[in-house]
């Protein structure tokens, strides 16, 4: 299997235990299903970047908030080695990247990014199968806001 595997059909996910985990997370919430405990690890990390006013994934997931105040639907899922990485856009107002860190198929840390242009680079020691010291894995494609200008950051792994 391909170290980075793109999981936009179900079919896909099945073979990639992480993206199913992460799967079954979105389809618990978005089901109003609050029983989340086995998919996420009681100590996750969690970090966020974007307005202070958009922390709806952390919200949801503490019961803050109901899952109607705010509906995550992905657009893709790709799964990078331990990270499996989502992101959705609604309208030309919400762009959303969520980076979900997983260690024996449970779900360590949380990285949620809200209107910011995410790059995900590969910073590991060179080994036989790359070339070159640093790779892109990963860019933001968020086509409702592509004339918009966002914030970039760099995610590295």
């Amino acid at each position: 299997m391909d170290q980075h595997e793109h999981l936009s059909s179900n079919e896909a996910a099945v073979e990639n235990p992480n993206a199913t985990t992460v799967r079954s997370l979105y389809e618990a919430l978005a089901s109003g299903n609050r029983k989340i405990s086995g998919l996420i690890a009681s100590d996750l990390e969690w970090w966020f970047h974007g307005p202070q006013n958009c922390h709806h994934m952390m919200k949801m997931l503490t019961g803050e908030s109901a899952g109607s105040d705010f509906k995550f639907e992905p657009r893709s899922m790709d799964a990078i080695d331990d990270c499996v990485i989502v992101e959705g856009w609604e309208g030309a107002q919400v762009y959303w990247v969520h980076v979900w860190i997983l260690k024996d198929g449970v779900i360590t840390q949380f990285r949620e990014y809200f209107n910011t242009w995410l790059t995900v680079w590969d910073l590991r020691p060179l080994n036989c199968f790359r070339s070159t010291g640093t790779s892109t894995l990963w860019e933001s494609h968020p086509q409702d806001l592509a004339q918009r200008s966002l914030p970039e950051l760099m995610l590295a792994i």
